[in-house]
This record gives structure tokens, sequence and C-alpha cells, in this order.
């Protein structure tokens, strides 16, 4: 409501609020004690006092803390604001995951070996991978010292014995039972508790990302134990701002104990491990459980076989290697690195690379309402009578009003002069003057405005709350016709008002008065008797795009939910409006006061209003439990715990550096459109990654079960140590073309993330698959090329049908379609191929491969190799589609709540 004043109070105004001691520096007041409580009573509990009980429960009194008694209380040990931890120390923990120390130790072996070149190959993609997680996490600890510099400010405070009894100290100094005095433009420096306020208007949208202020009071809140911390009217922030009036407050907690000091304290926390993080983690621990069991087996086997143990520890070595996934970061790398250039050319900029794939596998968005779903602009929407129905003279009134008054302008006020400012006809004629105003006060929740006509008449034009406004009418204009109000209709009266709130808007009634001609100075008891004629009605519009948005979201299997700081009435009809189906609402208080359990609630609920930041966070991570990827957007400062406990944080260009910081990814304009294109993406870039995944991983189990019978079966080597190396080499360089590959579109419909069951169903289909055909090529090299007798002629021919088969057969499981047909793969992708094969076939012949101990092949082989490639082929065009499993779970119509989801949850 506008009326926010500042200045000495006029006869008949509004006295102010709390303690009278407390507004004047020159009244007797007790000192406090020496020492601070044992205990400091929680902001809840503090609000439900008196001003008065409220500073002796902080052991302080009205007058503010000597400075010796701040100095010691300051001096009191403090919970340490995050130190950040050493860079090396840093570097070293991330250094030590699991995949880096088994590809550091191979790379060990390959250097002791004499791979001197593949050792420095595998270090190298070790230390870049390592050095982007460092770089990313630095610049986390960076982002929560930013946030904690915006609280660097100075305050004015009451000091015992200073000059006039107040002192101007650093907020860094406040300490719990210091009193402070507020003024408009002043940034709370601490969690407060307002003890005796004027006129008191605070912009709380760093917490709550809600443009309108919000009235505080020093009245006790008894209550205040069963509200939202942001909905208790006696308390303020740190982080927030004064926008008009004045106020005494006394510090009930200062530094990390604020709300603010928690938020930065989470921003310096570890990233929570997203949905990809923990299926990269899966699959690589998939590939260790195998190389334990395969390796050792590999190692004895030839070993007692072939009685060289030195030999048979070589060839183990090359095998691990072989079934180390050591390109892994390279291709998930540039998989990424693509995706974020082709996300950008859509204006939206990838901050961390990970998140495009938790993009495409997220099937919720968490999102708060204002500048997502809204315009972010309040606007004057309706202006009616008091029976509802449409009114020009009402927006007149209004435009009186706003026009008129002094002092700082609300968003409603600037709303109703920009209404009447494009439309003239609004604007009343004649030239008025102002006489007088009467300033809004929280008693009477209501400000007017005294003009004079040119023929000396006066109207006083009162515009405030409903509820205070309608019961000081005794009439309403019906057109022009004063009908008598009478006590059996107050319900009709607010039937109008009623609806309007139903719909979402912020109502506001008009009311006028006639004054005696010449009447000069008024009073509040002037504002009696008065005319109602109507009510003006504002909503912050919704976005044009956002239906059309949220439709392409809902079509891609992704379901909306809305967390904000507004009231549920409000965001209720802003779904409506866009087409978000809303199943239930939860607010703030409702969570904090139990009752069912979270991870139930945020099954049902579409609305989650008058939430803190904590609770964002903790709605995220009750969807996570239940087996969701979960995607965040805001741009406030109360939304970085929120940003940070997303498997994907998404903020806007215009955010708060925090959010930004804190953010995956930036879109260039806050938009849900935008966000679709990059869905899409993200699912592109997954669905590349996921190939190179599920082929190599049944590639290697079909080597793996090869070379396991081949050193039973076989009175030498397979492959010699070098020669398993340079197959592994050559096979992962045509892959690394994977990265830029088509996907095909059914892949795009429906959220993805990582399947373990795919991946183990394509090493127990696919990997036997490949071993077959490798047994018939040794049985081909052993009965008709002569390979019995020659161990470099059959190590030859496996070579060259192993490399041929692996890396074809990629154009086959690259799709789900009729390859080359139905699905063809991009030029990169089919010259790598090309060339890896000629390599393969030229390598017998040449110096290099003799110098690897490869030896020509008999023309029958080349005779029998097609035969093998095209069976095997074949067969894997016809067993893939056992490796995708039963049909996907409907994304789409799926439940949030449905016991599917939450099996996944468990595994």
């Amino acid at each position: 409501m506008n009326g926010m004043r500042q200045g000495p109070a006029t006869p008949g105004h509004a006295a102010p609020q709390g303690p009278a001691a407390l507004h004047s520096p020159t009244a007797p007041a007790a000192l406090p004690p020496t020492t601070a409580p044992a205990a400091l009573p929680t902001a809840a509990a503090l609000a439900a006092l008196s001003s008065d009980d409220a500073l002796a429960a902080l052991g302080t009194a009205s007058a503010g803390l000597p400075s010796a008694v701040a100095a010691a209380r300051h001096a009191a040990p403090a919970a340490p604001a995050g130190a950040r931890l050493a860079a090396w120390r840093h570097f070293a923990r991330l250094a030590a995951s699991p995949l880096s120390l088994l590809m550091l130790a191979l790379a060990v072996l390959n250097y002791l070996t004499g791979a001197r070149w593949s050792a420095l190959l595998v270090a190298a993609i070790v230390l870049v991978s390592t050095l982007l997680s460092f770089v990313q996490e630095r610049r986390s600890g960076r982002a929560a010292e930013r946030l904690r510099a915006l609280v660097r400010t100075t305050v004015v405070v009451r000091r015992p014995g200073a000059p006039d009894g107040r002192a101007e100290v650093p907020s860094a100094a406040l300490v719990p039972g210091d009193v402070v005095l507020l003024a408009a433009g002043d940034s709370i420096p601490a969690d407060l508790r307002i003890v005796a306020a004027r006129d008191l208007f605070i912009d709380e949208s760093a917490l709550t990302g809600e443009a309108m202020p919000v009235e505080k009071t020093a009245h006790a809140v008894p209550d205040a134990a069963t509200l939202a911390p942001l909905a208790i009217p006696n308390l303020a922030w740190t982080g927030c701002h004064v926008l008009s009036g004045s106020a005494t407050a006394v510090v009930l907690a200062t530094g990390d104990a604020t709300m603010f000091g928690h938020i930065a304290s989470a921003a310096a926390d570890a990233r929570e491990i997203t949905a990809f993080d923990r299926g990269v983690a899966r699959y690589v621990g998939l590939m260790l459980r195998t190389m334990l069991v395969l390796v050792p087996l590999v190692f004895l086997l030839n070993a007692a076989g072939k009685g060289d143990w030195l030999q048979a520890l070589l060839f183990a070595v090359a095998v691990a290697v072989g079934m180390t996934p050591e390109l892994l970061p390279m291709i998930v790398t540039v998989n990424l690195a693509q995706g974020a250039l082709a996300m950008a050319r859509r204006h939206v900029i990838v901050k961390r690379l990970n998140a495009i794939q938790n993009m495409g596998a997220m099937d919720v968005l968490c999102t708060d309402k204002t500048g997502t779903l809204t315009q972010n602009r309040v606007i004057l929407e309706r202006h009616v009578d008091y029976l509802g129905r449409e009114s020009d003279r009402v927006t007149g009134y209004a435009w009186l009003n706003s026009h008129y008054q002094t002092g700082l302008r609300n968003l409603l006020d600037d709303a109703v002069l920009q209404y009447v400012a494009a439309r003239p006809a609004l604007r009343p004629d004649g030239g008025y003057d102002k006489v007088d105003e009467l300033p809004f006060d929280f008693e009477r929740r209501r400000m007017s405005v005294i003009v004079a006509r040119p023929d000396g008449s006066r109207l006083l034009v009162c515009k405030g709350a409903v509820e205070e406004v309608v019961p000081a009418c005794s009439h309403a204009d019906d057109n022009g016709t004063l009908v008598p109000l009478q006590p059996h209709h107050g319900a009709a009266l607010s039937d109008a008002a009623d609806a309007l709130n139903g719909d979402g808007f912020r109502v506001i009634a008009v009311a006028t008065r006639e004054l005696p001609h010449g009447a000069a100075a008024c009073t509040v008891a002037d504002e009696r008797d008065l005319v109602l004629q109507g009510y003006i009605a504002f909503l912050d519009p919704p976005k044009e795009s956002a239906a059309r948005a949220l439709a392409l979201l809902a079509e891609r299997g992704i379901t909306v939910k809305v967390l904000t700081g507004d009231n549920p009435v409000t965001t209720a009809s802003v779904c409506r409006h866009v087409g978000l189906a809303v199943h239930g609402s939860v607010t703030g208080a409702e969570l904090a006061a139990g009752g069912p359990a979270l991870d139930d609630q945020v099954a049902q609920a579409t609305i989650f209003a008058r939430v803190t930041p904590q609770q964002k966070a903790d709605i995220i991570r009750a969807l996570q439990r239940r087996g969701h990827v979960v995607g965040y957007l805001g741009d406030g400062i109360n939304d970085t715990q929120a940003l940070r406990a997303a498997d994907v944080g998404i903020s806007v260009d215009g955010a708060v550096d925090i959010a930004k910081d804190s953010a995956d990814v930036i879109l260039l304009q806050k938009s849900l459109l935008a966000l679709a294109d990059g869905v899409r993406e993200g699912r592109r870039v997954f669905g590349n990654i996921s190939k190179h995944l599920r082929i190599s991983a049944s590639s290697a189990a079909g080597n793996v079960l090869s070379i396991v019978g081949a050193s039973v079966l076989l009175p030498f080597l397979p492959l010699a140590p070098a020669q398993i190396l340079l197959n592994n080499l050559l096979y992962d360089l045509s892959q690394t073309a994977l990265a830029g590959d088509r996907v095909d579109p059914g892949w795009l419909r429906r959220p993805r993330r990582w399947e373990m069951g795919e991946i183990v169903r394509a090493m127990a289909v696919l990997g036997p698959l490949s071993s077959l055909f490798d047994y018939l090529t040794f049985a081909a090299l052993w009965y008709l090329c002569g390979g019995a007798t020659n161990p470099a002629l059959f190590q030859t021919g496996w070579f060259v049908e192993s490399l041929l088969s692996q890396t074809l057969v990629v154009h086959v499981l690259r799709t789900a379609r009729l390859p080359l047909v139905q699905s063809r793969s991009t030029p990169a992708l089919a010259m790598t191929t090309a060339a890896v094969c000629a390599v393969g076939v030229w390598l017998p012949s040449s110096s290099v491969g003799a110098a690897l101990g490869f030896v020509p092949l008999p023309p029958v082989y080349w005779l029998v190799l097609p035969a093998l490639l095209a069976g095997y082929l074949g067969m894997a065009q016809w067993l893939k589609a056992y490796v995708a499993g039963p049909p996907a779970h409907s994304w789409r119509n799926a439940s949030i709540g449905s016991s599917r989801a939450a099996r996944r949850a468990g595994k």
C-alpha cells in the first residue's frame, strides 16, 4: 500500500510505535547488564515478546550497549566464517578420485614397461580433468566471499556516553543486544527485532524475489512461532534495505549466524553431487569391478599356462589399459563443449559443462514466479465500482490520490499514474490544487489527500486496504447516485473485492468525501462518512511466452513446480493464466509446522508459497530422493541454496552476482523458451555420451571374454601387449567423432538419465556376440590360414578383425533405427571410421606393422573377413533392441510420486 512517509507527525496522525523513550535520545533509559544472556532466544521467540521484553531478553536496554559491553561481547568466540582450503590441498583432494588414481597407476605401469607415450597421454587427461574441477570449485569459494562483502557497511547505534548517545560503527562490529537506528536508504546490517517504527517499509526482494515492499511494525506477534520467518512483521533481515520510514531495532544475530550468513556459508560448501556425477561414478565403479575380476584372471591363466610371468604381467597390464575408460573424460568434455557452443547460439551460456547433461535428464523444473511466469512489473488491470462493474470514475479518483501524495511512491502508485498517462481521457478535468495530506500509517492502513477545486470546494480522496476503507464508508457511488450503506450490505460489499482477490489481484479500495468550502488542515477524524467509489486491482501480468514454453516443457516430459515468496492465491491465479495445472499448494508455514512428510508433499503440490531459502533447497532434495533430476531457475540471493542443491542451477544475466556465481547455466533472457531449447541440446549431448559408454563397455566386455578364452585355448598370446595398446588407441580415435553425431528424434522426446541397466545389458548381450565372432575368427585363422603354427599371423588376423568389427559396429549401435537408411552418421564420424579401418587393413603389409610384429595375411583371410563382419553387424542390428530393455517409462504422464520413481531412487 502507498503512503510510505517520513518526517514529524502532525495532529491526528499516527504516533510512533514502540516505547516512546526509544524515539527520544534525551529520554531517560536504563543501562544494560555488562554480560550477554547465556543463551540467546530465537528470532520467533523475540518476535512474540513486547519491545521492552525483547530488549531485556537480549540483555540490553533502550539506550543501547555501552562501548565496553559491546567490545566484551564482540570478543566472545564466534563461528568461523568458512575458511577456504589451501589451493594445493584442494587440488590434491580432487586428484584422488578412484578413476584418476586408477589411470595414474596405469600410466606409471605403462611408463615402467616402455609405453611412455601412452603413459604421458593418460597422465595429461587426468591433469586436465582435475584442473577443470579445481577451477570450478575455487570460483564457488570466491562467490561466497563476494556475498559476505555485501554486508561490510557502517551503522548508527545507541551508545551511552557517546555524543548525542549515538555512534557509527562498522556492521562487522555489531553484537546481539546492540540498538541500531534505521532510516530510508539504509541497508539492514544484521538480523533485527524492530522495537519502534514509523511508516517503515522494507524491500525484502533480495530474500523473497518479490518486488513489493513489506510493511514492518514493532508490535508483538504472539503466534510468531507458527509463521515463516520472512512473514513475521517485526523482524528485519540482513541484506534487505529500508525504502521509507524510520525505526529503532535490536540486533538478534550477526555475521554467519544471520539468515544471510547461512546462505553465504552454503555458497562456500562443496557443491552437491549431481545426477551426472553420480552416473559417471556408477559407470567407473562398474568397469573397476569388472577389471578387478578379469585382469588378475588373465594374468594367472597366461602365467600358469605359458610359463612366462613377465610377459603375462605385461599382457595383463595391456588388457587393463584396454578396459580402462581412459578417454572417457575427453569424450565427455568434447561432447559437453560442443553442446555449450550450440547452446550459446541459443542465448544460453553454460558455466559448468556437466550441467548440459543434467538439463537433458531433468524431469522436474522448480522455478520462481516473478519474472519467469510473469513480467515482473505491476500494472493496473481492473477498476470497478462497489458492485464489480467497470468504472472509469474510480480510476480518476485513484489518480488524484497517487498524483498529489508526497514522499516515496511505491509500485502501485506508479502503476496508476502510468495507466492514466496512457489514457488521458481518464484524467479528471479541472485545476485541482493540493490542500493537505493524511499520510499512511499502520493503524489506519490507508492514506488520503485533500484537493481544492477551482470553485473552492474541497474533496478528500482516500485509498487503502479494503478492510480499513470500507468500514469508514457510509455511502457508495452507484453511477453518480449515492446509495446508503446498511450493516447488511457488508457481505455484498466484499463480494467484488473477494472475486478480484480470488483471481490473484492485489485490491485497493478508493473512497471520497466532500468537505466544506475553505476547509484547510484535516485530521484522520475526517476520514469518516466516506463514499465508496470502488476498487482498483493490480497484477503482475503473465508473460506471453509462458504458456507456450510450459506446453513445450510438458511435451518433453518435464513437470514444473513454482517456489515463490508470494501468497498461494496470487500464484495459483498466475498458474491458471499460463496454463499450468495446479494440483495443490503448500506454504512455508505448513512445511515448518510438520504434518505430512516433505517427500509426500512434494509429490502432490505444484505451488510452494511463502517459502524460505532453506525450504527451497529442502524441497529440491526431497524431489531428488524420489529419483528425480531437478532443475532450479532463480535470480536472487534467496535462491543461492536452491541453485546449489539442484542437479542443474539456472539463473539469468540480470540476476544478482551471487546467484550467477552459484548457477550452472545463465540465460541471457529470463524465458522458459530458452530453457526448453537448452533441454533439447542437453539430451542430444547425453545421447552421444550414452552411445560411447554403451558401445565401449560392450566392446571391452567382448574383448576380455575373447582374451580369457584365448588364454586358455592357445599356446601363445592372442595379441602382443603393444598390439593391444595400438588397437585400443585406434579405436578410441575413431570414437572421438562420436561427440558431434546426430541423435534420433525419439531420444529427445523425454528426459534421459544414466541407465546402468542398459550398459550392463549391452555388456551381457553385445559383449558375448562380439566374442562369438572373435572365436569364429580364431577358428578361421587356426584351420584355414595356418595360424596354428604361425603366432604372428594369428595375432595379425585377430587384430584386423577386432579393430574393424568394433569400429564398424559403432554405426549400427549409434541409432535405434536402421543405419544408413533411416539414420546416417555425421560426415566426421564416417571419415574417422574409414580412416581407422584403412589403417587396420594397411598395417599388416607395412614396415610399421612389421615393427609391431604384424605379418601379411593370406588371400583366404580377406575372403572370410567380409562374411564375418557382415554376420556380426547383422546380428548386432537384431540384438540391439534387447539392450534398450522394456518400453520406456512414460515421463509425460507419470506422477511425481510414482512408486517406480521411488524404486529408481533406491537403486
